[in-house]
């Protein structure tokens, strides 16, 4: 077959139904078999907003968002979209069209080195000029985008090599020296952990996005209730813990609550599980939080200590580390008793009460965004994003490739 047949076959190996994309000329000859293919081709009028588009989807479904793009500028104006899905670490894969590879680095029509380009915003970047590496490229770079640290790659295609011809053969063999994700925490370093909080007497549970992409509510819940301690959900890890639960205070940081940037300013103890202490959230780093001590639990080796110096660092999925924590904490309260938390609560409890997210009715007899917000929540419930028919519509139908295309090179 040809390469880029094996694409779009590489493609439907590994389980992905809905590509957004725009076609061009150095990505069109992949658009010819992706048309016969039964995958959902959304078309999209700019490629920026292919590359949302894929992180949407990827944020609400937890797969790998897909995008497809040409050379040139199809590629550059991708590079928002990644960027935004690194920073988020949101897993994604771009496809991009290159010119020949016999052209390349000539400044062919076209051509940009998006490559190079893309390199720092990333998980890695794939440059392919032999129709026989398809295989196992898509397969890495699926493996990369959804392992360890969620994050985008792409998948930089020279036309010639989507012409080409080859031999397809499945599963190809990933081969990605270096890359070995560590998930499981270390022993010491969770009984380090526990020891601190049992000593603690005003904790802060510090929630990031790590733990929607570990999948590790529930995990999350009962560390909590176990605890005791107040929980701080990031904008990215809103939802992972329930609002309503009277644990729960907030969102931290500049748009937050005041009784969640309180409670991270007064407490004694910082329990981080996949955040990264973002400036959004600390402002001045010197001034956050001055007399906590910090616990940090990351996938991400190169996140922990980076903003803030962590007391207790621990490598590893929060989805595995959690529950190991919460074990070795209920032993440390069997040993030495649960800290009371009593004048901590207090306190923060009546930080609730006394600022309380609110919002305040226009005089102009308008309707305010915030009336309409929660008149859909009324409407739907707690369980809004479970209702019946939301979790299987589709986004669109397959369009056709001869449409709003970039001019052929």
């Amino acid at each position: 077959m040809t390469g880029s047949q094996a694409i779009v076959r590489s493609l439907e190996e590994l389980g992905v139904d809905d590509i957004f994309g725009l076609p061009g000329g150095a990505i069109l000859p992949t658009y010819d078999p992706l048309m016969a293919s039964s995958m959902n081709h959304i078309l999209v009028r700019h490629e920026q907003g292919a590359g949302h588009a894929a992180q949407g989807y990827a944020m609400v479904t937890g797969r790998v968002g897909v995008c497809i793009a040409t050379s040139g500028p199809g590629a550059t104006n991708l590079v928002t979209a990644i960027m935004d899905a690194h920073m988020d670490s949101v897993p994604m894969v771009a496809i991009t069209g290159q010119v020949s590879s016999g052209v390349i680095g000539t400044d062919a029509f076209q051509e940009a080195d998006i490559v190079g380009i893309t390199m720092p915003i990333t998980k890695h970047s794939f440059l392919v000029t032999d129709p026989n590496d398809i295989p196992h490229v898509m397969a890495e770079a699926f493996h990369l985008a959804s392992s360890g640290r969620p994050g985008p790659v792409l998948v930089d295609v020279a036309k010639d090599a989507q012409q080409g011809r080859m031999t397809f053969s499945w599963p190809p063999k990933i081969d990605l020296p270096g890359y070995r994700p560590v998930t499981r925490g270390h022993n010491k370093q969770v009984r380090e952990a526990a020891k601190l909080i049992a000593s603690a007497t005003k904790p802060v549970l510090y929630v990031g996005g790590g733990v929607v992409k570990a999948h590790a509510a529930a995990e999350l819940r009962e560390l909590a209730e176990l605890t005791g301690a107040p929980v701080v959900t990031t904008l990215m890890a809103r939802g992972v813990f329930p609002d309503s639960h009277p644990q729960h205070v907030g969102m931290p940081g500049m748009h937050g609550t005041v009784s969640a940037v309180t409670a991270l300013q007064q407490s004694d103890l910082l329990i981080t599980l996949g955040a990264r202490f973002d400036d959004r959230v600390t402002g001045i780093l010197k001034s956050f939080a001055p007399n906590a001590k910090v616990i940090h639990a990351d996938i991400d080796p190169a996140e922990i200590s980076k903003n803030r110096t962590a007391d207790v660092p621990i490598v590893g999925s929060v989805k595995e580390i959690i529950p190991e924590l919460t074990e070795a904490v209920r032993s440390q309260f069997e040993s030495a008793g649960t800290p009371d938390l009593t004048t901590w609560w207090a306190f923060l409890n009546n930080l609730k009460e006394t600022y309380p997210l609110g919002w305040t009715e226009p005089e102009d007899g308008l309707s305010a965004p915030q009336r309409v917000i929660e008149r859909i929540g009324a409407l739907t419930g707690p369980k809004a994003s479970t209702l019946p028919g939301l979790a299987s519509t589709r986004c669109g139908r397959r369009s056709s490739s001869s449409t709003s295309a970039r001019t052929p090179g």
